[in-house]
């Protein structure tokens, strides 16, 4: 239904699987506009990652403000860069490309600032890999038509997706749902009145009162 009423997204060019992590990164906590302002920002100051590597913090935290929690983030990206850097000679995620999935989620999923949704939107956008990065959006619907159990968080709620998305729908589904979210099932003042997957809501008498997810 989602397909029927938002049809299918079309896969961009793949693009640097480093950028995608930044920008990700600078995702977090954030709306895409503030997103994309701070990249936009950050690159315009640095061209090139390795120019951030000895670069002062304040220089980047002015740099990202707009994309909030800006010391936060300017410290972890720092870190990560500084850490790709020591492990693989240079400033590419190129060399995760021989890992499988399972294996990029453990090398990097330890580092600060890299969580199960950033860790899934780099193989998904960044690695063209099989994986469905769940945010705030994805949850909040998931919870109210029931196919994301009540009490779990981000990281639960990823490992539980993964066995139920169909090949090859992975990009499609997080796209459409993120847009269901934002445009129907909002946090706020849910359109259940012109809401196409209503019948499916489990919360559905309660459901125009259901802002806590």
């Amino acid at each position: 239904m989602l397909e029927k009423e938002y049809g299918i997204p079309s896969r961009k060019s793949l693009t640097d699987p480093l950028d995608v992590l930044i920008q990700t990164i600078l995702s977090q906590n954030t709306n895409d506009r503030n997103r994309d302002l701070a990249y936009r920002r950050l690159k315009r100051q640095f061209p090139q990652w390795k120019d951030l590597l000895h670069a002062r913090i304040g220089t980047i935290i002015q740099a990202i403000r707009p994309g909030g929690l800006a010391g936060q983030k300017a410290r972890r990206i720092q870190d990560i860069l500084r850490w790709i850097k020591k492990r693989y000679g240079r400033l590419s995620l190129f060399p995760l490309r021989k890992m499988v999935s399972e294996e990029i989620k453990k090398t990097l999923g330890s580092l600060k600032g890299i969580g199960p949704k950033t860790l899934h939107c780099l193989l998904l956008f960044g690695f063209d890999r099989e994986a469905f990065p769940i945010d705030t959006h994805i949850i909040r619907v998931g919870k109210r038509l029931g196919f994301i159990p009540d009490g779990f968080d981000l990281e639960e709620a990823h490992r539980w997706m993964a066995p139920f998305i169909p090949k090859g729908k992975s990009l499609s589904l997080h796209l459409n749902l993120i847009n269901f979210g934002r445009l129907i099932c909002r946090a706020r003042s849910p359109q259940c009145g012109i809401c196409f997957l209503a019948a499916e809501c489990h919360l559905k008498d309660n459901y125009c009162h259901a802002s806590e997810f």
